[in-house]
């Protein structure tokens, strides 16, 4: 699962979704990608009503009353899975050549070379351990964005399953429907260390996305920062004419006093005080705009750049022991007549583990570059 930003496939959802409901003793019609759901009364659940309906994807923005969304994104998905989760926070499945069908590589996939058979040996099982994570990235002020990354590892080399990966939420519902294996064995440190390398392998898988909600923080940030300054920028201005104008009147009320009687001096004193304290008042709130003007407003930098600073948790929701059979598959090729063996490395759940490189120009088989042919030498598509 290399591709952060496909961490776990809409098909994976509905897969796990339907399982996960069914397990409840729901009910589900589904009629394209809408399901009319019946949660039964007494099931183990609190977040679902007795009646819903659910709309696979992610077209309609703004579901209709009692509809919910099923996306990798969406809210029903998350709310499933944390009951889910509080259900059966940790848990261990077995994986064995009798329960699961063998994965061909996806560079096998399409093209004139035909698939016969194949045939998988054991050879050693192996445990792994499976961490399904939530990420959320938000900020104070307004961006808030939720989904899921499930890492796999291999238990004792660390290895890292992206077959396992890719087929976690298809191969479990977190339920007693799941190929149960009992409780999981593997020793609390190397949990530890294994959910640790888990995390930081989640970190670096969506850092590009970090990296991009971070630049449009910023942008919304600086857009902030910069219409305060422009609203600063009119005050200023406004203040300026203001204070030009009690200074016109300031020097008019000093000739009035000069040509005015006894009585008329006393009220144009009384007069010019008020606009003497009016213009104070005035010249010192203007120097204050403009040195904070000047320094770039950094109080109100500091708050509006808080946020809009972003927070990334990312918090593992279950951790699965996985025992799985290590061997090899020998899959029978076929074209135009001629019959080609290929033996390559596989994991139960886990698929191909070795790499296949074209006999002709020595560059890796895989989904890009394909295996296109087999007549004479093993040839991928860069070279055929």
């Amino acid at each position: 699962m290399t591709d952060a930003s496909v961490p776990v496939t809409q098909s994976a959802v509905e897969s796990f979704a339907e399982r996960y409901l069914r397990s409840l003793g729901c009910t589900i019609e589904q009629r394209g990608d809408t399901w009319d759901v019946s949660v039964p009364e007494g099931a183990d659940t609190q977040s679902l009503p007795d009646e819903f309906t659910v709309v696979c994807g992610t077209e309609s923005d703004s579901p209709e009353e009692n509809t919910e969304l099923l996306h990798p994104e969406s809210r029903l998905l998350h709310e499933l899975l944390d009951e889910a989760v509080r259900r059966t926070p940790a848990g261990r499945i077995n994986l064995t050549s009798e329960s699961t069908e063998i994965e061909l590589p996806e560079w096998l996939r399409g093209g004139d070379v035909e698939v016969r058979n194949a045939e998988f040996a054991p050879y050693y099982d192996r445990s792994a351990l499976v961490v399904l994570f939530r990420v959320s990235i938000e900020t104070v002020s307004e961006y808030q964005r939720e989904f899921l990354r499930v890492v796999a590892l291999d238990a004792r080399s660390g290895e890292s399953l992206e077959g396992l990966e890719r087929n976690f939420l298809r191969i479990t519902s977190f339920t007693d429907d799941s190929p149960s294996g009992g409780q999981p064995s593997l020793g609390r440190e190397n949990v530890r260390g294994l959910v640790d390398e888990g995390q930081r392998q989640v970190v670096d898988r969506v850092q590009d996305l970090i990296d991009e909600v971070h630049e449009e923080a910023s942008r919304a940030a600086d857009a902030e920062v910069e219409e305060f300054r422009q609203m600063q920028q009119q005050r200023i201005r406004e203040l300026e004419e203001r204070h030009e104008s009690l200074s016109s009147k300031l020097d008019e009320s000093r000739a009035t006093i000069d040509a005015s009687e006894q009585v008329e001096r006393v009220e144009a004193l009384k007069q010019r005080k008020q606009i003497k304290g009016k213009l104070e008042e005035l010249t010192t709130e203007l120097s204050d705009l403009r040195r904070r003007r000047d320094q770039g407003f950094p109080e109100r930098q500091k708050e509006i750049r808080q946020r809009h600073a972003l927070d990334v948790k990312v918090s593992p929701l279950t951790a699965t022991q996985v025992e799985y059979e290590r061997g090899e598959v020998e899959i029978e090729l076929a074209e135009e007549g001629v019959i080609q063996p290929l033996t390559v490395g596989y994991g139960i759940g886990v698929g191909v583990t070795d790499t296949v490189q074209c006999t002709v120009c020595g560059r890796e088989i895989t989904s890009q570059n394909p295996l296109v042919s087999i007549i004479g030498e093993v040839n991928c598509d860069e070279c055929h």
